[in-house]
């Protein structure tokens, strides 16, 4: 999954600095650099710092309702919202994404689920379409 070398086909080692556990709820937009770890849930946008190589990995606990940005992203639990990745993305078998997702790169595992439209962003332009507002699809993206 992570690799130390230059390899443009993976995702880029990064320094996991920050985790929301898994019993922490946020509400409101989170914006992070170098790495984050979400095994909790936020209900708001998650984005990497613009112009950083960052890593957000999203446990199969973890649950996001708001879009998501970084440069690279794995997600194996729950993100109902757009998700716009400058570098690779990885759906591990337990990941399910209610919206579009933007990428350079993709992986995709079985098992994983996308409910909306995968999209190749143009690496040479770096064109990142602007997200709105994260949509209703009203399902309840958690379960216990």
């Amino acid at each position: 999954m992570f690799s130390s070398k230059k390899d443009p086909h993976s995702v880029k080692l990064a320094k996991l600095a920050t985790l929301v556990a898994h019993n922490v709820h946020i509400s409101g937009d989170l914006e992070f650099s170098e790495g984050l770890r979400m095994d909790g849930q936020v209900t708001g946008n998650v984005a990497g710092r613009p112009g950083e190589e960052t890593l957000l990995v999203v446990s199969d606990q973890g649950a996001i309702r708001g879009n998501v940005s970084a440069y690279d992203v794995i997600i194996n639990g729950c993100v109902t919202g757009d998700v716009t990745v400058g570098h690779f993305v990885e759906l591990q078998s337990n990941a399910r994404v209610l919206g579009n997702i933007y990428y350079q790169q993709l992986r995709m595992d079985i098992g994983a689920t996308v409910e909306g439209k995968l999209t190749k962003i143009d690496s040479q332009s770096a064109h990142v379409p602007s997200l709105p507002a994260p949509p209703e699809y009203g399902v309840d993206y958690v379960t216990n």
